[in-house]
């Protein structure tokens, strides 16, 4: 399952990751226009509640995350979700394509954040 908390992924992109992934998935598109003003922490609580995912779904579904654009709300988000699913995510890295104007975007890569930390403790 794709939990997008980014712009909403065009038919393209869907057709990259079925590419990579090998299969397709359901997304669900989370809004996340969020009060500035607010603590991250509950914002992303909200937005990790916004999944509609129950306990156990939370620690049984491969979850694939867009994560907001927003650093600071991707990284509560990202640790939100760990405590949620008992390790991390996996997310997707969007770049802009070379040469497109107006700029478009495309699936870079899937990153598997439980693997890279895992790879990261060997480095200590």
């Amino acid at each position: 399952m794709i939990l997008n908390y980014s712009h909403p992924l065009t038919p393209q992109h869907s057709e990259q990751l079925e590419a990579l992934l090998g299969e397709r998935h359901e997304v669900r598109d989370i809004p996340t226009q969020v009060d500035r003003t607010r603590p991250l922490a509950e914002v992303a609580r909200d937005l990790a509640d916004a999944a509609g995912l129950s306990p156990a779904e939370w620690q049984t579904t491969p979850l694939l995350l867009n994560p907001p654009g927003l650093a600071p709300l991707a990284l509560a988000l990202i640790a939100e979700l760990h405590g949620r699913c008992g390790g991390f995510p996996a997310i997707l890295n969007m770049r802009p394509m070379a040469g497109s104007t107006p700029t478009r975007y495309e699936v870079a890569e899937v990153l598997n954040l439980q693997a890279l930390r895992e790879a990261a403790r060997s480095r200590r």
